[in-house]
């Protein structure tokens, strides 16, 4: 394996397609998935470049599943101190803070909760997130964000119903899916081992941001 093997322009798409769709969904693509995303005829054409990619080291294909592709190498975070990328060369990248336990009223922001930074491909989100939280427990695990995940968060006090959030909760930081009814506002969890969260009207509650995106596996 080439430690930094060269890729053509076609793998560096396909490449980048991959990480995307791991960052964004937690889950790598299918070939039919690629396929149509990058315009190939076929599902094998696909599968071709995979291939070339998997013989350079940057990914590793497991047989037995259709999203059997997993990261590697060059093709993972590369850990230089404590900044952590995941994007290509050339590409615009983002300087993502990931913040760890959030102390009792406290700014989720505030600088001592940041544990590290990392560099993402700017592409990879719609819209640009600000920060990384760490997630705890499997309370989300329906919408597909696991424990130990790392979600991408845009900073803002605004939500719509329906949207997943991180939510302050008196002293507490949660993440659960935001619905605001007449009287009082209800955070669901995706797993119905938890109940909903019920914030009545005067009790202590903030929207700390929204979730955007997910990073699961290629950061290390």
């Amino acid at each position: 394996m080439q430690d930094n093997p060269k890729l053509t322009a076609r793998q560096q798409q396909v490449l980048q397609q991959v990480q995307r769709a791991i960052v964004r969904t937690g889950a790598p693509p299918t070939r039919a998935e690629l396929a149509a995303q990058l315009g190939f005829k076929s599902a094998n054409a696909a599968e071709e470049h995979l291939q070339a990619l998997a013989r350079k080291g940057v990914i590793e294909l497991v047989s037995g599943t259709s999203r059997g592709i997993r990261l590697k190498g060059a093709g993972r975070s590369a850990v230089r101190g404590d900044a952590f990328s995941l994007a290509l060369p050339g590409m615009a990248q983002l300087a993502l803070p990931l913040i760890g336990r959030v102390a009792a009223g406290s700014p989720i922001l505030a600088q001592e909760h940041v544990d590290q930074t990392y560099h993402v491909q700017a592409s990879l989100f719609n819209p640009k997130p600000d920060y990384l939280l760490r997630v705890r427990g499997m309370s989300m695990q329906g919408a597909g964000i696991m424990d130990g995940d790392l979600l991408a968060v845009q900073a803002t006090r605004e939500a719509r119903n329906g949207q997943i959030v991180v939510a302050r909760l008196g002293d507490d930081v949660t993440v659960k899916r935001f619905h605001r009814g007449k009287n009082r506002i209800e955070l669901h969890a995706e797993n119905p081992e938890y109940p909903t969260i019920v914030v009545e009207s005067g009790q202590p509650f903030a929207i700390e941001g929204r979730a955007v995106g997910l990073i699961r596996g290629s950061m290390s």
